[in-house]
């Protein structure tokens, strides 16, 4: 496994076009990516007022109804700093909303899911590894080392 380089968070026309999902789950649309991704509504650490991403729906536990996402940039996302200050968030996956609390993931946890991750989807797992900055070779060691250095964040049911 190899850094590459660590993404920029997207500003301009990249800002705008990661922020299209958002609008497909304000049109009640969100079915159309349900399954992998979800909406995320948290709390501005700064500002209090609700804030929305979209993020990749990497794993579900169906037994207690917890997601898993990734920070695809790191510890210094916007996103996960305000889950650290504020747990509550509402997670909508297709036309459910819950009400849930985000728990960051140590890199143990993210390297057993990150690896799990490339054994089911090997070519999004690559993608989804050279979008966040490292060049990996496909081994189940190189995606263990990525998942390790990804911040991932479960979140649980209230």
């Amino acid at each position: 496994m190899q850094v590459v380089a660590t993404p920029p968070p997207p500003s301009g026309i990249r800002r705008l076009l990661f922020r299209l999902p958002i609008h497909l789950y304000r049109l009640r649309l969100g079915w159309l990516l349900a399954g992998r991704f979800m909406l995320l509504t948290h709390t501005g650490r700064i500002s209090g007022k609700p804030r929305q991403v979209v993020i990749e729906a990497i794993a579900h536990d169906p037994a207690d109804g917890s997601y898993v996402g990734p920070s695809g940039y790191g510890r210094r996302s916007d996103w996960f700093r305000n889950i650290l200050a504020t747990p509550e968030v509402t997670v909508q996956v297709g036309t459910r909303a819950m009400a849930m609390t985000a728990r960051p993931l140590g890199p143990e946890e993210g390297a057993a899911l990150m690896a799990a991750y490339a054994r089911r989807s090997p070519r999004v797992a690559r993608r989804l590894a050279r979008f966040m900055g490292f060049l990996v070779d496909g081994s189940e060691a190189d995606f263990r080392e990525v998942g390790s250095r990804i911040a991932f964040v479960r979140f649980v049911p209230r």
